[in-house]
């Protein structure tokens, strides 16, 4: 255990430490919170407004019921891309309700003490689907940083055509006028974020890569002064707040709409629970994260963006890990943190409309990229073929669809692998010696019964049979009844039944280790 860990700090310490991480924070979630609206689709003069106000709700409602204190949420990678899909299939009129609804929907399940299983999914389905929206955040991103707009917004296969389109956006910012300065300055906030990770001063490397590039780029912009888009901002914030009409709630039986929550409930409660499972490895200033409290916790910060018409919200890795290196020792950084961007967008909001559009689309460009982890697939390609085919349908599918049919195929292809994985039995015989010598590899189920019997009535009238159990996964108890059934019949006819009873103990063993971990877990 760390140092950290076995000494108490003073209660005047611990505050101070806290302000100073969400301050950092509060740096790392301006640029990401105003450019993942962009990426959702609200109305650019109302984008930022949004995605700081997600902020707020992460920051102050979440983190004060949250269940990992340190964990930090606000608008994210997974939900944006979501909530452009439902904003160009279902319209603006009903995205609210969406997000009402799958705050809902979390909220029940945390009450019902469904948090570990949100956590049951695939690491190949999560990791495919994260790779696909990294994918589809940096397609339509890159032509937003040479001011332009995405070819493939609100087409069919919009993420195909992105991507397909990404020449063009290069040529444009190359020899067209209208997009070369937008282009530079992206390339300055995408050169001063490899740059400030890799050579930052070590008195300043408090100060997040992604701020110092937009700030470096909002400064030169000025003083260039460029002719490109910057980030508006409203004067009334209230303008950018969306409250449900009672003709939009009287569509809340609508199935279309449920289909769309459950699936922005399952992927944002994902995403919270495994960044909580990330932030309780990552230190031990705090006890470990109680996942149905922080499900709840998400529902009713989903809820309450829901009534606003704002972007859902959930835990992010990126916020969370910098109040962690910074030194957050208590819930109240993270609440903090939202303080800051509610005085911020109230207080300082001409501040907004000083920086490059083209800048927060670079920090998108680099993020998405970051979301597309190939150490990960190079992994899973050494270690099992079949996850990376589900890895790598479910990106394919992410971007050539949407999230939700991506999640669909992923789910799909998953639980396709786990039945087959638990009604597969290979049944190898072999003589040896004179004695008949059967391996069973597999799972040995009571679907596999008639294949397993069939094996035992091909032998001869008093044969000696050693089984092997070594290869086994799993053997239920229709199964074991068979092989006691025959281990008497063979005594009858003069021969002998050998199990491996060591290997047949250590299955047990392992299955029960595995339940009382899960028990321990659901606890």
């Amino acid at each position: 255990m760390s140092q950290e860990a076995d000494v108490a700090p003073s209660r005047l310490s611990t505050i101070k430490d806290d302000i100073f991480a969400s301050v950092v924070v509060l740096l790392v979630a301006l640029p990401l919170s105003m450019g993942l609206a962009l990426v959702a689709g609200f109305p650019f003069e109302n984008a930022a407004a949004v995605g700081l106000i997600s902020g707020v709700i992460g920051g102050i409602v979440v983190g004060l019921l949250s269940g990992c204190p340190l964990q930090v949420s606000g608008a994210a990678n997974g939900a944006a891309v979501m909530a452009a899909v439902f904003i160009k299939d279902l319209g603006f009129e009903v995205f609210g309700l969406i997000v009402m609804m799958s705050g809902l929907i979390q909220i029940a399940a945390g009450a019902l003490r469904f948090g570990p299983v949100f956590r049951a999914v695939s690491p190949a389905l999560i990791q495919g689907m994260l790779a696909g929206i990294g994918l589809l955040i940096f397609a339509s991103q890159f032509h937003v940083m040479v001011d332009d707009t995405p070819p493939g917004t609100g087409q069919e296969f919009g993420g195909v055509i992105n991507l397909w389109s990404l020449p063009l956006a290069i040529w444009k910012g190359v020899t067209m006028e209208a997009h070369q300065a937008a282009a530079l300055i992206g390339l300055l906030t995408v050169a001063v974020i490899l740059s400030w990770r890799r050579w930052a001063p070590r008195w300043l490397s408090f100060l997040p890569a992604p701020l110092v590039g937009v700030g470096l780029a909002t400064a030169v912009a000025s003083f260039l002064a460029l002719d490109i888009k910057f980030v508006p901002a409203p004067d009334d914030l209230l303008a950018a707040v969306s409250l449900p009409t009672p003709h939009t709630l009287g569509r809340i039986g609508e199935g279309v709409l449920w289909a769309a929550a459950l699936s922005l409930a399952f992927v944002s409660g994902a995403e919270s629970l495994l960044t909580a499972t990330a932030v309780d490895a990552m230190q031990r200033r705090t006890p470990r994260a109680r996942y149905n409290k922080e499900l709840v916790a998400q529902g009713v910060g989903n809820l309450l963006c829901g009534a606003l018409g704002v972007l859902p919200v959930s835990g992010v890795i990126v916020r969370s890990s910098a109040n962690v290196t910074a030194g957050g020792r208590t819930r109240l950084s993270t609440m903090l943190h939202g303080v800051w961007i509610l005085l911020f967008i109230t207080l300082a909001p001409d501040v907004l409309r000083i920086i490059p559009v083209a800048s927060l689309a670079a920090v998108l460009v680099y993020a998405g990229l970051n979301l597309i982890n190939l150490s990960f697939a190079r992994f899973l390609w050494g270690q099992d073929r079949i996850e990376t085919g589900i890895y790598a349908a479910t990106l394919a599918t992410v971007v050539a669809t949407d999230v939700l049919t991506g999640i669909a195929v992923g789910v799909g292809l998953a639980v396709a692998r786990l039945l087959y994985s638990f009604s597969h039995l290979n049944i190898r015989t072999e003589q040896i010696d004179g004695m008949t010598v059967i391996h069973l590899e597999g799972a040995a189920t009571f679907i596999r019964l008639p294949q397993l019997a069939g094996a035992f009535e091909a032998l001869p009238p008093g044969a000696r049979v050693h089984v092997h159990l070594s290869e086994l996964k799993y053997i239920d108890h229709a199964c074991l009844d068979l092989l006691a059934n025959w281990d008497a019949q063979l005594q009858n006819d003069g021969g002998e039944l050998v199990l491996d009873w060591d290997a047949l103990h250590s299955l047990f063993r392992e299955r029960a280790r595995a339940t009382s971990s899960s028990a321990a877990v659901a606890a």
